[in-house]
Parts: C-alpha cells; sequence; structure tokens
C-alpha cells in the first residue's frame, strides 16, 4: 500500500498543494479508500496515523468522496474474533468470562486502532465498556512508525530537517506507547471526570479498577449519537449547546488544566439528545508545562490584537522561527498566525457559514512553508494542534455561533497569568 499509494497518490496531492491544479477528485477518492481500507486493516501505529491524516482532511473542505472515504477511519477497523477477546479478557481478570461479568456482548461496538470495545453488564447490574488491547501491539508500535518514517524520508514526501522529523516521531511513539497501558488510561479518565466535573454540558465515564488491568479497560457505559447523526436530527439549539462545549471543553483543558485530550477525531465523542457531549478514549493525553501554555497564550493574545513584533518574538521562544530566519519566514507565519486568528477579531461569528473564510486563507498561505526550512514545528505543538483541529472540525459541523474572541480571552489571560 505504501509502495502503490505512498509513492504516486501522495507525490500527487504535495504537487496539487504546491500549484494549485488538481487532475480528477476520482483519483483521490480511489487512493483514499484504498488507505482507509489497508489501514483499518492493518491497526496499530498505521491506523493512528491515517486517524490523523482523515481528521486533518476533515477540516480542509476536500471533495466530499474523499472526505467520506477517510471519515472511515474514525469508524470501525477489522474486528478480532470474539474468542481471542475472550481469552484475552479471562486471562488478564484471572477468572472465566462470566463469573467476572453478568453480560458481555461478542459483538463489538467499535474496533479501533489500538484496542476492541464491548459492551457488558457487571454482576451489579451497570452497564460498562470494556476494551481490550490487540494481542501483539505491544511489539508492532515502534517497527510501525521507524517504516513510516523511513518512507517519508526516502521518498522524499516529507522535506524537513532530519532532527525535526525525528523530534516529531519520538512525541507520536511516545503517546502511542501511553496509550498501550490501560492503567495510565484509567487515571486520565479519573483525572478529566473530577477537573471537568462542574461543566454540565461535559461527561466522562468512571473507571472500574476491579475489572481494569494494563491490558483492559472497564469504564461506565455511556450513550450518545455520532456527530453526523446529531446534526442531522437534532434542535439547533442543542447543536449550539454541543458546538460550545468542544470549544469549551478545549480552552478548559489546554489554558486551565495544562493537559490535553489529544485524541480529538468525531469517533471519541457521543453527543446526547440535548447537545451534552460524553467524552471517550483517554489514552492519548498531552501534559504541557505551564511556561510553554503562557508563551503559547501570550502568542495568541499578541497575533488577535496585531502586534506583530511581540508575536513573532513569542514564536522564537517556542521554536517555531528557528534562529536565523529570514524576514520572508517572518511574513509568512504572520499571514497563516493572522488568518487562523482573524474569527477572534469578528465579534459573533459562525464557524462553517459563509463568513467562515479561515481554511481558504490558510491553503492559500500553506504551501509555501515548505520552501521556508526555518519555520518549524516543534513536538510539543504536534498534538495541541492535532487537538485544535480536532475542535474546530467539530464547532464548523455544528456551525457553532458565538463571540469567540470574548470567549477565549479570559482563558489566554489567565494562562499568561499563571505561566
Amino acid at each position: 500500500m505504501t509502495g502503490r499509494v505512498g509513492g504516486s497518490y501522495l507525490q500527487h496531492a504535495v504537487r496539487s498543494l504546491v500549484t494549485g491544479k488538481d487532475d480528477g477528485s476520482s483519483a483521490h477518492a480511489d487512493a483514499a479508500m484504498r488507505v482507509a481500507e489497508a489501514l483499518g486493516e492493518l491497526k496499530g501505529a498505521a491506523m493512528k496515523v491515517g486517524q490523523a491524516v482523515a481528521m486533518g482532511l476533515e477540516g480542509m473542505d476536500v471533495p466530499a468522496d474523499v472526505s467520506a472515504a477517510l471519515r472511515r477511519m474514525n469508524d470501525r477497523g477489522e474486528p478480532v474474533p470474539f474468542a481471542q477477546i475472550k481469552a484475552s479478557v479471562e486471562a488478564e481478570l484471572n477468572k472465566p468470562l462470566d463469573l467476572a461479568f453478568l453480560e458481555f456482548d461478542p459483538s463489538p461496538l467499535g474496533t479501533a486502532s489500538l484496542g476492541q470495545a464491548h459492551a457488558a453488564r457487571l454482576p451489579d447490574g451497570s452497564e460498562v465498556v470494556v476494551k481490550v488491547l490487540h494481542s501483539g501491539i505491544d511489539g508492532s508500535v515502534g517497527a510501525d512508525l521507524s517504516a513510516l518514517k523511513a518512507v517519508l524520508i526516502s521518498s522524499r514526501i516529507l522535506r524537513r530537517d532530519r532532527s525535526e522529523v525525528d523530534a516529531w516521531f519520538d512525541e507520536i511513539r511516545e503517546r502511542i506507547e501511553e496509550e498501550l497501558d490501560y492503567l495510565r488510561e484509567a487515571e486520565n479518565l479519573d483525572f478529566f471526570r473530577r477537573a471537568l466535573a462542574s461543566d454540565r454540558g461535559l461527561r466522562v465515564p468512571r473507571t472500574y479498577p476491579g475489572w481494569s488491568t494494563r491490558r483492559v479497560l472497564t469504564m461506565e457505559r455511556m450513550f450518545g449519537e455520532p456527530i453526523d447523526r446529531f446534526v442531522a436530527t437534532a434542535d439547533p439549539a442543542f447543536q449550539q449547546r454541543a458546538g460550545l462545549s468542544v470549544a469549551r471543553s478545549f480552552h478548559r483543558m489546554l489554558y486551565d488544566l495544562a493537559t490535553l485530550h489529544a485524541d480529538p477525531h468525531p469517533g471519541n465523542t457521543l453527543f446526547a439528545p440535548d447537545g451534552t457531549l460524553g467524552l471517550l478514549d483517554f489514552g492519548c493525553v498531552k501534559r504541557f508545562e505551564r511556561p510553554f501554555v503562557a508563551a503559547y497564550a501570550g502568542m495568541a493574545l499578541a497575533v488577535i490584537d496585531r502586534r506583530r513584533p511581540e508575536a513573532l518574538g513569542y514564536a522564537e521562544r517556542l521554536g517555531i522561527l528557528a534562529p536565523g530566519w529570514r524576514p520572508e519566514a517572518g511574513d509568512l507565519l504572520w499571514e497563516l498566525a493572522d488568518a487562523m486568528c482573524d474569527p477572534f477579531r469578528r465579534g459573533p461569528y459562525t464557524a462553517g457559514s459563509g463568513e467562515d473564510n479561515v481554511i481558504a486563507r490558510v491553503k492559500a498561505q500553506s504551501a509555501a512553508v515548505l520552501l521556508y526550512p526555518e519555520l518549524r514545528s516543534p513536538r510539543e505543538l504536534i498534538f495541541l494542534h492535532r487537538a485544535l483541529g480536532g475542535m474546530y472540525t467539530m464547532v464548523r459541523r455544528l456551525r457553532t455561533r458565538a463571540d469567540w474572541g470574548a470567549m477565549l480571552r479570559p482563558w489566554l489571560e489567565g494562562a499568561v497569568n499563571r505561566g
């Protein structure tokens, strides 16, 4: 798959990005379908990368057939046979499945990149979801990522400094390796459940330690609809409530808690009919140092207020501008940042409407980033911007209206003061 698609389709995609020319969406759709199918079967780090690609394209207004094909990465992978799941759970809990659970549905709720989830019922009647790590995946992540890095570098699809690429993959590897420990994910769930308890628009499932190990995680079952069905059926007022909760949860996690749910694709959010969000899958969590969050918030404030020298100074501190950067690189970074922050200057503004031109402005500038190696993406930004992109994708699909600047500024100023 990498040889066929990586060597041709991805180079075509880069070429189209640079030239602005597209020679047919059918080729994109066919390739996207092949990628989705292949990565869905591979699971592991390969599927994680596919999900990240799908989430990024979701926010870039690609043709509908391409988006639909890649959106499958947020849906179901190829299921693991129940006999294998049963054996894994019994070995981890050290008891037969029918003694550990009153009921255990053999049909999975979903198969993700690293694990498979099943509905079950505890002996006391509690409805739960049991997530089981895929067998053998512990040893495959490092090989998957090393192979992917080699392909990207040797094919020259990724034309960046080797040290920058190494830092990216080190960051990705660390986050995925953390996801392989379900006891760590249980700790993350407990942390966010306490931290977000005061927000009535959000719910985080509780965990059941007696039924959880490093390879099996048992948690409260939450009910709701995926975003597509919710958007198609929900009352506009409840869609608005949901969109505001999506944005508010991101700001709270980053600027207040300095701890971010960093796997925000739509498959990890359930929508109740009244717009309450059920947040799922806290295996991928990024923790930040307070000085970093303060500098990032300071840069955002400087861009929103159009204080260019101060904003570029923060960019240097954060490692976004490398030492000795050319003025043209600073100009490009300013144009990109200015486009991204424009919604925060407009007053009431509907994301995803005709007035939302952020994507068009960013796409007009982003191809030129390849020309300036001094424009960097430090490893701290990889999962931050992944989560930011996921948040923006969802508020656009929910067509959320808000005074985004008035919402964001208190969070930014609080982060600067705490840093």
